[in-house]
């Protein structure tokens, strides 16, 4: 049996589906694989309660920081309709023991379902709604409570309180516009700590914080686009200035699907920056996979008869004891071979960059049967520890075909059924294109299984919460100190003159508003004022020169220290480095530092005259033709402050047309 080069499998069919890098990537290929997408944005609100009890939100705790562990098994129950949810089953097969860390400052009974929920915390009910009415939303005439279940164990209870608080909006973004389905508020889950085998621990501090979840239809036909309306719902829900932010704070969900596959989700996003590689990859993975569907119908005649033939290799098998083999008997794991017919060449088959059709199969043998990488290899490896080279006497024991490819997996033995059962199951989904599921994203750009996406069939009405009227007055009142649009936003800035890359920065931390107060109260140009804090301040952040717990309403204290002792706006520059790195500054004496001394316009004169008649005596080369930026040099600490630099060099000027 001949034996296939997976590496040239490999970049042929990378090939057949004309894959691109993003970099490469133009319009005309999206149009080609038809990529479309939409955004789940998920933003903690900046509350003082969580959601449902009254437990204090917004405190974090170290993963070894904890008074006691809760375990728990999770188990589906039946919907409304009565039917389970594909992917409370698919948990439910995973057999996990759950473990909470909890610490008693930020947890209590109500999490682990032994306590009725509260009522709604008002403040976040308002702060939903306000950003709701922001996005210029349709709101609800009654916030109904639901529940999701959630049986990955994010949450002790198994399931999510969520509530839809408006429906149908649009954002404009610069080019078009992208259509809004709902906008929820809901209670956060759990952070992981680990998870390893059956084995996955949590931490509780987070759960139960309000946070809202932004959907979008799936309007966007790039990537570019999925991220530019991904900042827009960022800047939209800051404008408010009543979300948290950090690490965690947003996480975005975004969904991929390409023109005849089917709709996946990238779970958890944390950085924006990542979602146009994401969501590119994830477009392509599809668009391999229906090459890879189109092949099987073509090797395979009757796909509802397929099937895999497995054999056990024991330790009388020991011409197939290749190095991981070995290893895993050596363990006391089960080793399993399974024949795949007319797989030959699906294996190797390019997927996303760097990865194969075997991950799909590995990475659910991690996630459903529980077993840890390495879990298998298989006749068609291109990585290291090749061992293709020994399949051909697998397979004439296995009686293979020549189209047949070849599986060696291992594991307990408690999961040796579960995990012949995931391969199986994975083959059967290739045969009809693209499987529905959840997928975790790494920062490369590719991603990998994490569970079957979920269906309608996990929601049901929460019986313990009343519903709530959305009345007239509380919308008026609510509406009446609504942020400026992000889109004016950008025209406002545009206006200002402030370069492009400050826009990104002043938006995302909520600082156009206080660009403008400083302008507006006090008198200062917003275009000096937007560079000083989109350029100066935002390095000095960004080097980590700014003290804990520093607030951005100093900027505005350190302007109106400018404007009391009548200095101009190139001052801040000087000051703000000693300004934001203490606690508690002293403006005044940091001025008297600087050596910044106040003059008038005739003193200025007064001293360019005196330099003009010094140049000379400076000048090692008898060249003057630096006269100028040394006068201006010598001149710039007098003038700071006090005089525009710009009348500083226009009167430089005019001496020295005199003087010729």
């Amino acid at each position: 049996m001949s034996i296939i080069d997976p590496r040239k499998n490999y970049e042929e069919t990378r090939e057949e589906i004309g894959y691109v890098t993003r970099k490469e990537a133009t319009l005309n290929d999206y149009k080609r694989i038809g990529f479309k997408s939409g955004l789940e944005v998920h933003q903690q609100l900046r509350t003082k309660s969580k959601l449902f009890c009254r437990c204090p939100a917004g405190i974090y705790h170290d993963d070894n920081d904890f008074d006691a562990e809760v375990i728990r098994h999770m188990r589906p129950t039946l919907s409304e309709m009565g039917v389970y949810d594909g992917t409370a089953l698919m948990e439910f097969r995973t057999r996990k023991e759950i473990t909470y860390r909890i610490n008693n400052e930020t947890a209590c009974t109500y999490e682990v379902d032994d306590t009725p929920p509260f009522p709604v915390d008002r403040e976040a009910l308002e702060i939903a709604i306000s950003i709701a009415l922001a996005a210029r939303m349709n709101i609800v005439g009654e916030v109904h409570i639901t529940r999701k279940q959630y049986l990955d164990g994010s949450i002790p209870t198994g399931f999510q309180r969520s509530a839809i608080i408006s429906v149908e909006g649009e954002l404009q973004l610069k080019n078009k516009r992208v259509r809004l389905i709902q906008l929820s508020l809901e209670e956060d889950s759990c952070r992981e700590v680990s998870d390893i085998g059956h084995k996955r621990i949590y931490k509780t501090d987070r759960l139960g914080m309000p946070l809202i979840e932004t959907v979008t239809y799936p309007d966007c036909l790039t990537p570019d686009e999925l991220a530019e309306a991904a900042e827009y719902i960022r800047f939209l829900n800051r404008s408010t200035g009543k979300v948290r932010t950090g690490m965690g704070a947003a996480r975005e969900d975004v969904n991929v699907s390409c023109e005849g596959g089917s709709r996946a989700e990238i779970k958890g996003v944390a950085h924006i920056r990542w979602i146009p590689e994401l969501s590119h990859n994830e477009a392509f993975r599809q668009y391999a996979l229906l090459n890879i569907r189109s092949k099987l119908h073509k090797n395979i005649e009757d796909p509802a008869a397929w099937s895999a033939k497995t054999k056990e290799i024991t330790e009388r098998e020991q011409e197939f004891h290749f190095a991981p083999v070995r290893s895993a008997l050596d363990r006391g794991d089960r080793v399993i071979a399974l024949n795949l017919p007319g797989c030959r060449g699906i294996l190797s088959h390019f997927t996303q960059p760097g990865r194969i059709f075997a991950d799909e199969i590995s990475d659910r043998l991690k996630v459903i049967a529980c077993i840890e990488k390495p879990n298998m290899t298989h006749s068609e490896e291109i990585a290291g520890g090749n061992f293709n080279n020994l399949f051909p006497e697998l397979a004439i024991w296995l009686s293979a075909d020549a189209g047949d490819a070849q599986i060696i997996l291992w594991g307990p033995g408690e999961d040796i059924p579960t995990a012949i059962e995931t391969v199986e199951e994975r083959i059967r989904l290739a045969f009809a294109g693209v499987p529905n599921e959840t997928r975790k994203a790494f920062e490369d750009g590719t991603t990998m299984f994490e569970r079957v996406l979920p269906g309608r069939d996990r929601m049901y009405p929460d019986t313990d919460s009343q519903p709530i009227a959305v009345t007239t007055e509380m919308l008026e009142k609510l509406g009446r100190n609504m942020p400026v649009d992000v889109a004016k936003r950008f025209l406002q800035m545009k206006e200002w003159n402030l370069p492009e890359d400050t826009w990104h920065y002043l938006l995302s931390k909520n600082l156009v508003v206080l660009v403008e107060r400083i302008s507006n109260d006090l008198g200062f140009d917003p275009r000096e004022v937007g560079i000083m804090i989109g350029h100066r301040f935002r390095s000095l952040e960004g080097r980590g020169r700014v003290a804990a717990g520093f607030s951005y309403e100093r900027l505005y204290d350190l302007f109106a220290f400018l404007k009391n002792e009548k200095l101009l706006a190139p001052v801040a520059r000087i000051l703000l480095p000693a300004a934001v790195a203490e606690a508690s500054p002293d403006f005044k004496s940091i001025l008297a530092g600087t050596g910044l001394h106040r003059a008038t316009m005739n003193e200025i004169r007064d001293e360019a005259k005196n330099l003009a008649a010094r140049f000379p005596e400076v000048c090692y080369n008898g060249n003057m033709a630096g006269m100028e930026e040394w006068m201006m040099g010598q001149l710039h600490m007098k003038a700071l402050g006090t005089v525009r630099l710009s009348e500083v060099r226009n009167a430089v000027s005019e001496l020295l047309e005199v003087r010729d």
